[in-house]
């Protein structure tokens, strides 16, 4: 059985609840002090950031985001994701999130 507070299964919720547009399910897969590092070179500081970058996202509710590949070691989760509804075209990425004590402390857009 898969831990559920494991790395794969954290990033999986989180996940789930991106493509679901649950704004509350979503911020609580995050640590309060989590730090996401995007792919224009800002970053986003703490959860309450995070829901606030999100929640005008998940209200229009277009944007959902598909795994085509996973590398999963230790605390590390680094996912090829495929995001669609943020711009004319699917966005392809890599997204590092790393998970400890089963929440995303950090994130990583790589691409």
């Amino acid at each position: 059985m898969t831990d559920p507070t494991g790395p794969s299964a954290v990033v999986d919720r989180q996940l789930a609840a991106y493509n679901a547009h649950d704004i509350d399910a979503f911020a609580a897969t995050y640590a309060p002090d989590v730090v996401v590092h995007r792919r224009d070179g800002s970053e986003l500081h703490g959860r309450e950031a995070l829901r606030e970058q999100y929640t005008g996202q998940f209200a229009q509710r277009r944007c959902r985001a598909e795994i085509v590949g996973r590398l999963a070691e230790g605390d590390w989760v680094v996912d090829h994701e495929v995001a669609h509804g943020l711009g004319e075209e699917p966005v392809r990425v890599l997204v590092a999130y790393r998970v400890r004590d089963g929440l995303i402390d950090r994130v990583e857009f790589l691409g």
